[in-house]
């Protein structure tokens, strides 16, 4: 099975070095992205040239590593390569919005997510969201919930925010609207998360 996506190009080092855009699952923080890059680079084989969310530019010769010997590397740590285009823009789905919901600064571009999707990704929300339901077997609206749900977790624990400060971060229309979701989601009122002595936060990469 052929999981990378190729643009192939002559290296001047030697003719048999290739280009390649490695599509990875499970990259859901800057950690990750250190990671993917350390477990690639100490190969010897691979020369990493970039390293975002969910995706790494690399340069390999074939005759030395192939893509289920990439793979294998990748999975010691947890991630994976992803071999088709809608499973592709599925991560990609999933990395822009933890992306957003986690390092966003913009506190009222939180209500649009579609604005924020589309022009991330390049395609119309419709489409973004008919290929993550046929993927996934849930809604990309759901799973923007149960995002925002974590990330609230997160700012709970830390503490350093009133409820109606982590509301308009998260772009609530009112604390009322956060704790009602946030119940409905974890069985738990906010008070009674925030009262647990070993609070409980599902890893990113585990949500569908």
């Amino acid at each position: 099975m052929q999981f990378l996506s190729f643009a192939w190009k002559m290296q001047p080092s030697t003719l048999n070095t290739k280009k390649a855009t490695l599509h990875i699952k499970n990259m859901v923080s800057n950690s990750c992205i250190r990671i993917v890059q350390e477990e690639l680079g100490r190969t010897g084989f691979i020369q990493v040239h970039h390293v975002e969310l969910g995706k790494a530019e690399v340069s390999f010769d074939p005759q030395l590593i192939n893509s289920d010997g990439i793979n294998v590397i990748l999975k010691r740590s947890g991630f994976a390569l992803i071999d088709d285009k809608d499973s592709q823009l599925v991560e990609q789905i999933k990395t822009s919005v933890i992306q957003f919901i986690f390092y966003g600064s913009n506190a009222n571009s939180l209500i649009r997510n579609s604005d924020f999707l589309s022009e991330k990704l390049g395609h119309h929300y419709t489409h973004l969201s008919k290929v993550f339901s046929e993927k996934t077997g849930t809604t990309l609206e759901k799973y923007i919930i149960l995002i925002k749900i974590e990330r609230i977790k997160e700012l709970i624990s830390y503490d350093e925010m009133t409820l109606s400060e982590v509301a308009y971060l998260m772009g609530y229309s009112s604390v009322q609207y956060l704790s009602n979701q946030f119940k409905q989601i974890t069985g738990l009122s906010v008070s009674e998360y925030k009262n647990l002595l070993h609070k409980d936060r599902k890893p990113l990469s585990s949500i569908l």
